[in-house]
């Protein structure tokens, strides 16, 4: 979770943020952003495409900052990888923080992706699931991608559990094509 340039982002930030005992507003910031990310398609946009301007994107940071729920560090982190060109990196850098925090807990972080939003208690039973798995408290960093049709995908450190629908047609045809 913490290699390459969302990685390397994200330590700098937890290394900042534990200087500045700073940590749980930097997380509870950088929770927003990421929940508003996933429920933007046009934010995802702006923040994936390279053809916008870096202007372009430092307003939108900015009049995400002015809604509220970002700010001091958290934005000073927006602001820096905007200013960098690497706001393609910032969802992946928001759940390598996330994985930090959770770490420096002593939480284990579960990357869950769903074809459609799970409902609370959805997620309440698959906390418990994995919880009673891992043997620790656990962290769900949820991602939405219809493009897995059904089922979940989990990723626990280096371990993923793929029970998605297109993973088990794909599986199905393989086998199909092995019997032929």
């Amino acid at each position: 979770m913490t290699s390459g340039v969302a990685g390397r982002y994200a330590s700098a930030l937890f290394d900042l943020a534990t200087e500045e005992k700073a940590v749980p507003a930097v997380a509870k910031a950088l929770d927003g952003l990421s929940k508003a990310i996933s429920d933007s398609s046009d934010l995802k946009r702006l923040l994936s495409s390279p053809v916008f301007k870096t202007e372009d994107q430092m307003s939108a940071i900015d009049a995400l900052a002015s809604k509220g729920g970002l700010s001091g560090l958290a934005l000073n982190f927006v602001r820096l990888m905007c200013d960098n060109r690497r706001l393609a990196a910032l969802p992946d850098a928001i759940a390598a923080f996330q994985a930090l925090v959770a770490e420096a807990k002593g939480e284990a972080v579960a990357e869950v992706t769903s074809a459609e939003k799970l409902s609370a208690t959805q997620l309440k039973d698959l906390t418990a699931a994995l919880k009673a798995r891992v043997g620790k408290d656990v962290q769900l960093v949820t991602k939405i991608d219809s493009s897995i049709l059904g089922g979940l995908t989990v990723k626990i450190g280096s371990t993923l559990i793929d029970n998605s629908l297109k993973t088990k047609l794909s599986n199905l045809k393989t086998a199909m094509k092995g019997s032929a």
